[in-house]
């Protein structure tokens, strides 16, 4: 059995995932396959997986194997009707060389909300919570210990019903796989505000982190690169003005002694947990933040008067993410990155805490 620093949950949650999960090691670890001077986002995978399954009324069959591919029927409700939800987590070392993982009960409880907007089973703390503790102990030589990087969590569920026909499947399977992983962004990014196409309308899944919503958003996607562009800033459906987010972070914007991101309020926009924590430490820094309705109007103006300091992505696979250019019509806000004081401190103060390098005093951490 491992030690599991547990400062957040019950001790019988641990208790009730080592009774329950079974752990299978692999035999022949790939971990001199990875160069983890040089690592990808999302290339390579960690020596073992988590797999569960819903079989209508409970979850069972809950086990650690070595990381393989999952048999999956074509007939799988899955790829017909879209049930399927996943989250992203981060994992670091810390300064005794201690696995950490970063707010993993606030993707706990999102992973949950998404289930239910899907129409699928919540899953429990011990599969979730417990799972993730037990699978990264067992791969905690994978967890990169170089400056930007991390060991990257994706938990997932799926549909499992063998059935074609239009209703919520009544057997689910859920899984955790690992990555080690470099940033996603390597550089500054430049961002198309879009105007034409939309993410998410009140009333519709925006909020969840369902795998429809990027799948909806590739296609406008593709077109934006193909203009040079990397990523997509999300305006809302009706007046096609109001800052939603991009296509994988929320968008924070410096404007003065202010910090402002768009509000959840409409249901459209992702509860990032990475968001959650830069609002926190944005107004541990002096600043006033505000989450409220932003539109791109009030960007241009402010880049015009000179009070728009800066643009930033969050969330968990890009972290921080600075915006050195915005282009919305026939406006172009560029923006001199080398100059972000205020990302740059958000960046370092978070990272000493993901690291240990400061006393977690938020109690973010799950020590494994």
């Amino acid at each position: 059995m491992m030690a599991v620093d547990y400062p957040t949950a019950k001790s019988t949650v641990m208790e009730e995932a080592l009774q329950k999960i079974k752990v299978t090691k692999t035999t022949k670890s790939r971990l001199s396959e990875v160069d983890f001077n040089n690592l990808v986002f999302g290339k390579k995978y960690a020596d073992h997986m988590l797999v569960a399954d819903f079989d209508g009324k409970e979850w069972k069959n809950a086990q650690i194997i070595p990381f393989q591919n999952l048999s999956v029927s074509p007939s799988n409700a899955a790829w017909h009707y879209g049930q399927a939800i996943f989250e992203g987590i981060k994992a670091y070392n810390d300064q005794e060389g201690h696995p950490m993982i970063f707010r993993p009960h606030d993707n706990f409880a999102r992973f949950n909300k998404s289930a239910e907007r899907m129409g699928m089973p919540e899953v429990p703390e011990w599969l979730f919570i417990g799972g993730l503790a037990m699978l990264i102990d067992l791969d905690r030589a994978w967890v990169p210990s170089n400056e930007g990087c991390s060991l990257y969590l994706r938990p997932f569920m799926i549909a499992a019903d063998e059935f074609i026909g239009v209703r919520p499947s009544d057997t689910y399977k859920f899984a955790i796989i690992n990555s080690p992983s470099g940033p996603y962004f390597n550089k500054p990014i430049h961002l198309l505000v879009q105007d034409k196409y939309v993410r998410a309308f009140p009333g519709g899944v925006g909020y969840a982190k369902a795998a429809g919503n990027y799948g909806g958003a590739m296609y406008p996607t593709i077109q934006a690169r193909k203009q040079g562009y990397d990523q997509i800033l999300w305006v809302d459906g009706y007046e096609h003005k109001y800052l939603q987010e991009c296509g994988t972070m929320n968008v924070f914007v410096i404007i003065g002694n202010k910090a402002i991101t768009p509000d959840l309020d409409s249901g459209t926009i992702l509860a990032g947990v990475t968001r959650a924590s830069v609002m926190e430490v944005l107004g541990d820094m002096g600043f006033t933040v505000e989450e409220r309705a932003i539109s791109i109007d009030e960007v241009v103006a402010a880049h015009q008067n000179g009070t728009l300091r800066e643009v930033f992505g969050t969330g968990t696979a890009a972290s921080v993410a600075y915006v050195e250019e915005l282009d919305y019509q026939e406006h172009k806000i560029a923006l001199d990155t080398t100059k972000y004081t205020v990302g740059a401190e958000v960046i370092e103060r978070l990272d000493a805490i993901r690291t240990g390098k400061v006393a977690d005093d938020k109690g973010w951490n799950l020590r494994v």
